[in-house]
């Protein structure tokens, strides 16, 4: 497979961009206990975005794993879960605020510090959203890739601190031209008092024709569903 591109994001980055269909988005956390919060919209009508609601009722799961499809507000699928090396990434727990970053890390500002201020995922969002054309009315739930939360029988959430080592990988291939947002900050469920979040190393692929005997179209009746609206939306653009 070709290399299209490839970065590495530092801890407490962000970035944003948009990859067309058919690509392979390849993620690597180069020390342990990654986290990369993610949001998707379609590229071509920016109202189009992932909807986490439809994502997890209809693949009846609380956490993300290969297989999986992260699907629209219009019943299509963005981006599919295509290798996973961990097995579960997290869908529920959102992303960084800046007062509740003051409060666990300790007060920092750019004023002061420049680029080595702790910086929130609310506020690297809203940065990449506006520079797409968006606001803060388009924040939506994000996936925190490398990031594994549970809930116990009581309902209480929890986050695993050995969940992700070193060099842990998981691919998503994108089904439309996706408009992707990132931020490297650190999941608000981790209990760690010193700013946790590591390097993780991107890498954009040419992604292999999707077939009917694909393992995501066939995970579940819903995705195949989901992928014949898809199909259709792409055969009617040509």
């Amino acid at each position: 497979m070709a290399n299209v591109w490839n970065k590495t994001i530092s801890p407490g980055g962000k970035w944003s961009g948009v990859i067309g269909k058919g690509k392979l988005i390849r993620f690597t956390a180069l020390e342990a206990g990654a986290n990369v919060s993610i949001q998707l919209f379609h590229a071509r009508d920016l109202t189009e975005r992932y909807n986490m609601p439809d994502t997890l009722k209809a693949q009846y799961t609380a956490h993300l794993t290969r297989g999986h499809v992260l699907m629209s507000d219009n019943g299509r699928v963005l981006a599919s879960i295509v290798e996973d090396s961990i097995g579960w990434h997290d869908p529920l727990s959102g992303y960084t605020g800046r007062a509740a970053t003051d409060a666990k890390y300790g007060a920092t500002n750019y004023q002061e510090l420049r680029n080595e201020w702790l910086r929130s995922g609310q506020e690297n969002f809203a940065v990449e959203l506006v520079r797409n054309g968006l606001s803060m009315r388009d924040m939506m739930p994000v996936l925190n890739l490398f990031s594994k939360v549970f809930c116990d029988e009581q309902g209480d959430m929890h986050f695993s601190l050995t969940h992700c080592p070193a060099g842990a990988t998981v691919t998503l291939r994108t089904e439309l031209d996706t408009l992707l947002i990132l931020s490297n900050t650190p999941n608000p469920l981790d209990p760690r008092t010193t700013y946790p979040s590591v390097p993780v190393h991107i890498e954009v692929l040419q992604a292999d024709p999707v077939g009917m005997d694909d393992f995501c179209v066939n995970y579940r009746s819903e995705n195949r569903r989901a992928f014949e609206n898809t199909w259709e939306y792409h055969a009617l653009l040509t």
